[in-house]
């Protein structure tokens, strides 16, 4: 498969298919059916076995024939992480129930992993699933979730062996959040909104068929979703100032009048380190091509993260007085995170959670010192201990 014949069935897909004709979903449903959808992917499952780097090609294409997408920023959790994992694990029903509805946008997911109690510590998590007949019967709590409040489905790990080691007595389900005893409630973040959300699982019933990877390896499965994430929130495809750095660069440009030497020499740095990240992220998905993701796109979301932070910082200042002012402080349940869409104090203040969503930047460097570096582990005294006789 060539860039040459994926260009050459997207345009016989449009002469088929046009979108000024077609709803928005239909139009979407016969793309994942063409294999138009992750190229990548198998037959009959959105693709064609493609190689990977080749899926640029097929969104440009789309993109310059004025195709719909499908809202890819609010179902960012769907495409990014429950898609590669259950893509990885699933069985054939499961593939086929979900992946479709999910690159569609019909079905928005979330993910049900952090907890009050097992945040940056996701192995220590404390809400039980029970095993009774053909169903497993799930009670806790889980936090900082985010578009809860839209999901039809979660991606959710569970504790359903207390007796052995933290990381081996988890496992994975695919949570109907419709399902009765399944309760969100909203979190008001800084910014004034809730896009995060508590969940509260009471006696949920879920379908040992809804269970995702084998009894007691919900770790493993964790992994690949994990590592998807941080692919999917530091190694988003940027063309050179894109981002952050290009609204900071274009207000430089624009008001001359805001300018200091020494909010230059900050802007000329951090405008080689967005390019620098820009060119790794492009190194990273040329490495993704031929294989799956791995603890590399850690070191990726944390430049990321770091970097979006001091931009608005950046930005902030420059503006001044200006960049003090707020839209609106009203309590609102976004359907998706506008950063860019919005004013330089939203920014700011949004831009706080970027090292904590996604894996915190303490946890994420521990993870590149250790499979990255190959430096000495932390010390783990809890490694060899049974769940339930940890201290809590």
């Amino acid at each position: 498969m060539t860039a040459e014949e994926l260009r050459a069935q997207v345009a016989e897909f449009l002469a088929a298919h046009d979108p000024a004709t077609m709803s928005t979903v239909d139009f979407l449903r016969a793309r994942f059916d063409a294999g138009l959808a992750w190229v990548h992917f198998p037959e009959g499952l959105g693709g064609q076995g493609a190689p990977r780097a080749l899926q640029g090609e097929v969104e440009a294409a789309f993109a310059a024939a004025g195709a719909p997408d499908n809202n890819p920023r609010r179902i960012l959790i769907g495409l990014g992480m429950a898609a590669p994992t259950i893509l990885a694990f699933g069985t054939e029903e499961q593939k086929k129930r979900y992946l479709r509805p999910l690159w569609t946008g019909e079905e928005v997911w979330c993910q049900l992993f952090s907890e009050p109690g097992a945040g940056s510590d996701l192995a220590a998590l404390a809400t039980r699933a029970v095993r009774d007949g053909d169903d497993w019967v799930v009670t806790g709590q889980k936090v900082w979730t985010s578009s809860a409040h839209l999901a039809q489905w979660a991606i959710l790990v569970t504790r359903t062996d207390p007796d052995v080691p933290k990381h081996q007595g988890m496992t994975y389900f695919l949570c109907d959040m419709t399902a009765p005893g399944v309760e969100v409630r909203p979190l008001r973040q800084i910014t004034g909104e809730a896009e995060f959300n508590e969940v509260f699982l009471t006696d949920v019933r879920i379908p040992d068929s809804q269970r995702l990877g084998a009894v007691g390896e919900g770790w493993k499965v964790a992994q690949t979703t994990l590592m998807n994430e941080r692919v999917a929130i530091g190694g988003t495809a940027m063309p050179r100032e894109g981002g952050m750095i290009g609204l900071v660069a274009k207000t430089w440009r624009d008001r001359p009048e805001l300018r200091t030497p020494e909010l230059r020499d900050r802007l000329v740095q951090h405008w080689v380190e967005a390019e620098s990240l820009r060119l790794a992220g492009e190194r990273q998905r040329q490495q993704l091509a031929v294989g799956a993701p791995g603890p590399e796109g850690s070191a990726m979301k944390v430049a990321f993260a770091e970097l979006n932070q001091q931009l608005s910082g950046l930005e902030l200042e420059l503006l001044g007085e200006e960049g003090l002012r707020y839209e609106d402080w009203t309590m609102r349940r976004p359907e998706q995170v506008d950063f860019f869409g919005r004013d330089a104090g939203y920014r700011y203040l949004r831009a706080k959670g970027n090292s904590i969503e996604g894996g915190t930047s303490e946890v994420l460097r521990n993870i590149i010192s250790e499979r990255v570096l190959g430096l000495p582990s932390e010390p783990r005294v809890d490694k060899d201990v049974a769940w339930k006789d940890l201290p809590r």
